[in-house]
């Protein structure tokens, strides 16, 4: 008990820690005084111009009143539409206007903003600057000659000082333009022009003395400076508020210093400038588009202000389940415990993070719907994340394990070995691959068995009569059966057996066609029966004559895994997946439960379910007592996998109700241990799901950024570091307990993790394909087709490689389209080319079926498909 509340209480401090150590106040000169003036875009929360809605007269008021409190004056970017109240109201409150207009390619709306701003100038004394345009040379809508006319006009017109305003260089280079303007108006924003923020002021102050150097007779006025508080990376620039009130303080010191005039960009955020400006320019004002100021003028500067609450609260949300792990499981060594605590805190931590980050920005209704869609998703990620890392927990650090069974030996003077029935059935099987098993299991050493050959629907009669022949000269304890029309596939024929099994049988053994069997396979097995609890005993499935052969020596590793790490995990709460070869099973637990399910494409693991359902437990035995061969093509490798996981989906579907708590309405005798293993052990099948639904939003919001900026931008990083933590800790939790687990070497673990994560799109099709349909045929696995050429290992994994190159394709438009330089597109290249990697595993892995070293040196590879295994 001390030892786990010391851990609990480390991983809590260290949780406060780092949160703190990521939030750290930040010191900064303060700024008491007045500010010169504010940048002001009238346009709250739910205003936009771009969709003609605008804000009332009394909102622009209240605006004003708020504004006058902190600064002298405003600059204004129109005339029209509903602005023209700003003199005015700027009067009432006693604040200076800098009057713009703006103009653009559309020469009617032009000529509307000069009369405005012509009359509005005149009118209004507290008008004391006009700024004809707004980087319309920036933005090549209008050339210098044409500017200069507008200008030329509001001169004539208007007896006070005239500009349009310009970045720095544009100045430079048109010196023409100069001499058109009373004083120069200069946009200088050093987040655009990619400057680090530690630069940030002294390349304002370089570039105000450039223009000052180069125009010494002309006035300058800063238009517009700051820095974004959220958006995209530009180079080295970092939009952050802690960067922008740092900014806006530093400025505001250097300006009173050396006498600048200035308008600070901007007074209020503009949420409807995503759609041109694209994320950040939502994020260049003082105060919140609710108008609440974003940082202090003076103390000390937090990122977010709320971070130690979030921090207290995902300590809270941890809190018990750390709590309850260390105390449900004591027998964890300490490092056990440590692991899993930290990654119960982690969880809860990026959980609490994610849910606050939407409140600090403006989302559109896509961007709501996204956060829809995202946020349950990376709960499903986080979850899957958590039984994992269990496995991974007990696998390393379980000091003792109640369940770990081994061959059974001493039972030599044992004279009562009850009877065994073994079933192997076959479809269409090469006679002389049936006939090696035949063998193996007539030189089994035990006394007491029969073996039934069920031969199912096999249409060529010289297939099938070889293994007749071959049964008859084994003996009378193996009987041959040739089923022709049969339904129920696999189940159906061995429902017959069932009916044709000796009656005084009291064990049924099921093994594969292909199979060799070690004699000692029933003599160190069957003595678990002697327990009248135990309803099946399973010994892993192993494979043969893969050392030579790339392809399929990937492949028995990645089974591999499963069998020495999987298994062995759920044996020790007796919830294992009972498997359709060399599995054991006591006839009366087949008699209570009822026969082989031939509605269902997994029917031994349904099976092996209905059986613990009835009260009996398994036994699970890490000791390979027979070799099959593996799939000789990825089409057949990855056809089991779909079996296996649409049998899964088939399974949940007709018993969710088993697997539900009591207090959910849970029914059946399923323990909780048994009901979490098998859903948990199904869920990362539901994750490679979930995979496909990403890649394609994934692709398809790359199209939207591509062909619809203006509404569509880049997902939040917080919604993406998941699915890439997702990915790296998958491969750590896979790595890890190979290396500990499974004896293959660094090679053999890269393979394996190549052919399972190649297995992902054929697994999600399944999950898929499970939900929304009632049945499928039966797919068989073939295992001794010969190798591909090299174009029909492509054709193989054809979806795969599509989605491959439409996935690099997008990957290669985005970063085309908006360049490297922006943190938030590479990170989103990152992520589709994350995405990719199962489906190039995929590609690599059929090819490896025909390349040279992908087939069998050792033998030449059977020609016809075996039974399903």
């Amino acid at each position: 008990m001390r030892k786990n509340l010391f851990i609990v209480l480390l991983v809590v401090a260290a949780n406060l820690g780092i949160w703190a150590a990521f939030n750290r106040p930040i010191a900064e000169e303060p700024w008491h005084g007045m500010i010169n003036g504010f940048s002001y875009s009238p346009y709250g929360r739910d205003d936009n111009p771009l969709e003609s809605r605008m804000p009332k007269p009394e909102a622009i008021d209240r605006d004003l009143a708020l504004l006058a409190q902190y600064g002298r004056s405003v600059r204004t970017y129109s005339a029209i539409d509903g602005l023209e109240v700003i003199p005015a109201l700027a009067q009432k409150h006693g604040l200076q206007v800098t009057l713009g207009a703006w103009l653009d390619q559309r020469t009617e709306l032009n000529k509307r903003e000069i009369d405005s701003l012509i009359d509005l100038g005149k009118r209004y004394d507290n008008v004391t600057r006009l700024v004809v345009g707004n980087e319309a040379i920036l933005r090549a809508d209008l050339t210098v000659r044409e500017l200069a006319q507008y200008l030329r006009q509001v001169r004539k017109a208007v007896n006070k000082p005239v500009s349009t305003a310009e970045p720095w260089h544009v100045w430079l280079r048109f010196p023409e333009l100069v001499q058109e303007v009373d004083f120069i108006a200069v946009q200088l924003l050093p987040y655009w022009e990619k400057v680090p923020f530690e630069q940030a002021v002294e390349y304002v102050t370089r570039r105000y003395n450039e223009l000052r150097t180069a125009y010494p007779d002309k006035p300058i006025l800063i238009s517009e400076v700051g820095w974004p508080s959220e958006g995209n990376r530009v180079g080295a620039a970092v939009p952050s508020l802690a960067h922008e009130a740092r900014f806006i303080r530093r400025f505001l010191n250097e300006a009173s210093e050396n006498g600048m005039d200035y308008f600070v960009m901007e007074a209020f955020d503009q949420p409807w400038k995503k759609g041109i400006e694209g994320s950040v320019g939502a994020y260049w004002g003082v105060f919140s588009a609710g108008r609440e100021p974003k940082f202090p003028m003076s103390g000390l500067i937090e990122e977010d202000a709320s971070w130690n609450s979030q921090a207290v609260l995902a300590a809270c949300v941890a809190l018990l389940p750390m709590v309850l792990f260390g105390l449900r499981f004591r027998n964890l060594r300490a490092h056990g415990q440590l692991f899993f605590a930290v990654l119960i805190q982690a969880s809860a931590s990026l959980l609490v993070w994610t849910l606050f980050v939407p409140a600090h920005l403006y989302l559109t209704d896509l961007g709501l719907l996204l956060l829809g869609i995202l946020l349950p998703a990376q709960i499903g990620l986080l979850l899957v994340a958590l039984i994992n890392g269990f496995e991974f927990t007990e696998v390393l650090w379980k000091q003792d394990w109640k369940r770990a069974f081994k061959p059974l030996t001493g039972h030599e003077a044992r004279t009562d070995w009850p009877m065994v029935s073994l079933h192997l059935a076959c479809y269409n099987e090469p006679p002389e691959l049936v006939i090696e098993t035949l063998n193996s299991l007539a030189a089994l050493d035990y006394p007491n068995f029969e073996v039934l050959v069920i031969d199912n629907n096999t249409p060529d009669e010289a297939v099938w009569r070889p293994l007749e022949a071959h049964c008859a000269k084994l003996g009378p304890h193996f009987r041959f059966m040739h089923l022709k029309p049969w339904k129920g596939f696999k189940a159906g024929a061995l429902n017959f057996g069932l009916r044709r099994t000796h009656p005084s049988a009291r064990i049924v053994g099921v093994i594969d066609a292909d199979y060799l069997v070690t004699p000692d396979w029933l003599r160190s097995l069957v003595p678990y029966f002697d327990d009248p609890k135990v309803g099946f005993v399973q010994a892993p499935q192993d494979h043969r004559d893969w050392q030579h052969d790339r392809f399929t020596e990937w492949a028995n590793w990645e089974y591999s895994g499963f069998f020495n790490i999987g298994m062995v995990h759920r044996n020790e709460r007796d919830a294992i997946i009972q498997h359709g070869t060399m599995t054991l099973i006591r006839k009366a637990a087949i008699d209570a439960s009822g026969p082989w399910a031939e509605w269902c494409i997994c029917e031994d693991s349904e099976l092996g379910l209905r059986v613990m359902e009835e009260g009996y437990e398994a036994v699970y035995v890490n000791h390979a007592f027979g070799k099959g061969v593996a799939p000789d093509t990825f089409g057949a490798y990855k056809g089991q996998r779909f079996r296996w996981a649409y049998g899964a989906v088939q399974i949940l579907k007709r018993y969710w109700k088993w697997m539900l708590p009591g207090f959910l309405g849970g029914t059946g005798r399923l323990t909780a241990s048994q009901k979490f293993h098998f859903v948990t052990g199904w869920l990362p099948w539901f994750a490679d799901a979930l995979h496909l639904v990403f890649t394609i939003s994934a692709m398809l919001w790359s199209v939207g950024l591509l062909l619809l900026p203006q509404y569509f931008e880049f997902p939040l990083a917080v919604f993406l570091f998941p699915t890439l933590g997702m990915f790296a800790f998958k491969i750590m939790h896979s790595f890890v307990l190979y290396t500990a687990r499974v004896p293959c070497s660094l090679s053999q673990r890269l393979g394996a993790a190549v052919a399972g994560m190649g297995l992902t799109h054929s697994i999600a099709r399944a999950i898929f394909a499970g939900l929304f349909t009632k049945g499928r045929a039966f797919l068989r696995t073939p295992k001794g087709e010969n190798s591909a050429a090299l174009v029909r290992g492509l054709l193989m994994a054809r979806e795969e490689g599509l989605i491959l190159l439409a996935l690099w394709t997008c990957a290669f438009g985005v970063g085309l389209e908006y360049g490297l330089h922006v943190r938030e597109v590479t990170f989103w290249i990152v992520i589709l080319l994350v995405q990719s990697i199962p489906y190039a595993a995929a590609v690599l892995h059929s090819i490896a079926s025909a390349l040279p070293g992908g087939t069998r040196d050792s033998e030449p590879a059977a020609p016809a498909a075996l039974a399903a295994g």
